[in-house]
């Protein structure tokens, strides 16, 4: 019995009644109160744990530094034998005294820190958690009670009157609705049933016609995959500026290992390609068919031809595919090509790797939102990311390396290029550098490759090259990369080589409109460079964009940092008082320029002249 009476008693208190609201706000409070408290006091721990964090990493820190002594190379430190014992003895008595430590903090953190954590995560939170949903269903139980006290008096048989009324009303129309909603579903069926056969017929008449029915230029005599020799006329691509080319029909033959060309008029022909040891693959180019590129062994030269029919053009890469391994050569070498000929089936198939995306597959460059430096003429990202496809047409060619095609390169050997010093001066007329004079810092990179792009605004589209030159450079097996250096001045961006000191391609700062590092791989840069394309006829000619990929030895927001000054520097050129103003605010150094970046260790203390900046593996 007294059990039974308690449990009324508990029921009463239980019920809605100020005795049972007012123990609730008291219980509220003390949970208010709780919860403060145990923030403040997880605050203190984690600051306890902090420092005992931090008192192991000084430990470590303090265990490494007593042992970088003995690989110090004084010149005076012979017989420092018991000091190097000495500094050994304590940096082990330091390295023990960081393990218990490091052990101390991860038993403040397993045992103080997180138990803490989980309570104010699980029970607290769950009560703050309660005590809102009961605020709000007070709120509306409040609202009902009010809507109810208002109900006005009616009787309940008129009701009942009223809803059948329209309930027989709605049924003598609903029943015509649905007899006519079925006829016409039924008639529609029929219409789709009989479609779909006739569909169904057309599919089977196209699948019993042969493939080559769709073939537009069907080749009626077979391809002779066994050629070591070859002749025909083709079309070469040559480049007519930085993202411009055009295409030229000349006669092409093989002769020996070499690929010789006959220009219009030519009593003979001169080589253009030596084939030993080349690589050939088809390529899609812009919007023609039947295109294949032929790269030299080191990879620097490299052309792109187009033949006038398949049968040509699966010859063509045949034979240069046979005479690349030298099978003129041999005793025999048609049994040799024979069994080449399956490599070269596999290289007839056109590679086309950036022009569909995975379907679920997410960018790369979009993982992290943060950290990364970027400059650029007021272009923001928007909250809804671009498409590769807005950015990049498909099927855009990656130029691999800054080189010119088999004729410009031939014309500029004959012609001689230009010389530059590496810190911006040349031997006719200093003077004409003034406007260099203040900013010159010199970057060792490597050049990835170069695209085509659609627009010149949006950060994304560095981000998107930077995939497709990566995504083309691992599908084709390129590693091989050339070291160059990479000079910002306050009015230009050039790119010279480190051992002739040419300078290979330079950009006005006022045609860089995007600039950007890479969110994840701090080493790659691109910025994007605006041209103009006069191909339409027009006079001021259509805006065109190219992209450039940089691998860097320094991290790729030093440069954009640099890129940045440079803009802000001719922005203050127009201003006197603001360009005083950031010489004010920027160290300088002893010659009056931006003292920016520390020298790289041992790649630009003695300039660009350096004998080990050459090729390296990427």
């Amino acid at each position: 019995m007294p059990a039974v009476h308690h449990k009324l008693l508990l029921e009463d208190a239980l019920q809605d009644s100020p005795q049972t609201r007012s123990l609730l706000s008291v219980f509220e409070e003390d949970a208010g109160m709780l919860t403060d408290y145990t923030n403040q006091l997880l605050q203190s721990l984690q600051r306890v744990f902090g420092a005992q964090s931090e008192m192991g990493l000084a430990t470590e820190q303090l265990s490494q530094q007593l042992l970088e002594y003995e690989k110090k190379n004084f010149a005076l430190g012979k017989g420092d034998e018991e000091v190097i014992t000495t500094l050994q003895s304590f940096a082990k008595t330091v390295g023990e005294l960081n393990s218990l430590h490091s052990e101390l903090a991860n038993q403040m953190a397993d045992s103080m820190v997180f138990p803490l954590i989980q309570f104010r995560e699980k029970d607290l939170t769950e009560i703050s958690t309660l005590k809102e949903i009961f605020g709000i269903a007070t709120d509306e139980h409040e609202a009902a009670m009010v809507k109810y006290s208002r109900l006005p008096k009616k009787k309940e048989n008129e009701k009942i009157s009223f809803f059948k009324k329209g309930i027989e009303l709605v049924s003598k129309k609903m029943d015509s609705f649905l007899s006519s909603v079925s006829t016409m579903t039924q008639s529609i069926q029929a219409q789709l049933d009989v479609e779909a056969e006739a569909m169904r017929m057309s599919q089977r008449e196209l699948l019993s016609v042969e493939d080559t029915v769709y073939m537009p230029d069907k080749d009626t005599e077979p391809v002779n995959r066994t050629l070591i020799q070859k002749a025909g006329y083709l079309n070469i691509r040559n480049k007519t500026g930085l993202v411009t080319t055009a295409w030229d029909r000349l006669y092409f033959f093989t002769q020996g290992g070499n690929l010789m060309c006959q220009p219009r008029g030519a009593v003979a022909g001169g080589m253009v390609l030596d084939l030993d040891n080349s690589s050939v693959m088809a390529v899609e180019c812009e919007d023609r068919r039947y295109c294949f590129q032929i790269t030299s062994p080191s990879g620097k030269t490299s052309m792109i031809l187009q033949a006038e029919s398949k049968k040509e053009y699966e010859e063509w890469i045949c034979t240069v595919n046979n005479i690349s391994r030298q099978i003129y050569l041999t005793d025999n070498p048609e049994a040799v090509a024979i069994r080449l000929n399956q490599t070269a089936i596999q290289a007839v198939t056109p590679i086309t790797s950036f022009e569909k995306r995975q379907e679920g597959s997410p960018h790369p460059d979009r993982a992290k939102p943060g950290g990364v430096f970027a400059a650029s003429s007021g272009s923001q990202k928007t909250a809804t990311a671009p498409e590769p496809e807005d950015l990049i047409a498909p099927g855009t060619p990656i130029q691999f390396d800054i080189m010119l095609p088999a004729s410009e390169f031939q014309d500029q050997n004959r012609a001689g290029g230009r010389r530059t010093n590496p810190f911006g001066e040349t031997d006719d007329d200093c003077s004409t550098e003034s406007d260099d004079s203040l900013l010159q810092q010199v970057f060792a990179v490597r050049f990835l490759g170069s695209m085509a792009v659609r627009c010149g605004d949006n950060q994304e589209v560095i981000y998107e090259a930077m995939r497709q030159v990566l995504a083309a450079r691992a599908i084709h097996n390129i590693f091989r990369t050339t070291e160059s250096h990479l000079m910002v001045t306050s009015s230009s961006l050039r790119l010279i080589d480190p051992q002739t000191q040419v300078t290979r391609i330079s950009f006005q700062l006022g045609e860089v409109c995007q600039f950007a590092a890479h969110q994840e791989n701090g080493r790659l840069m691109g910025f994007v460079v605006e041209g103009r394309d006069w191909s339409d006829g027009d006079e001021e000619g259509e805006p065109s964009y190219s992209a450039f990929v940089f691998e860097s030895n320094t991290e790729g927001e030093k440069i954009c940092y640099t890129i940045s000054l440079a803009k802000d520097i001719i922005e203050a050129k127009k201003d006197p008082e603001a360009l005083a103003q950031l010489m004010k605010n920027m160290p300088l150094t002893n010659d009056g320029k931006f003292l920016l970046l520390e020298p790289e260790a041992g790649d630009m203390t003695n300039g660009a002249g350096q004998e080990d900046l050459e090729e390296s593996e990427a």
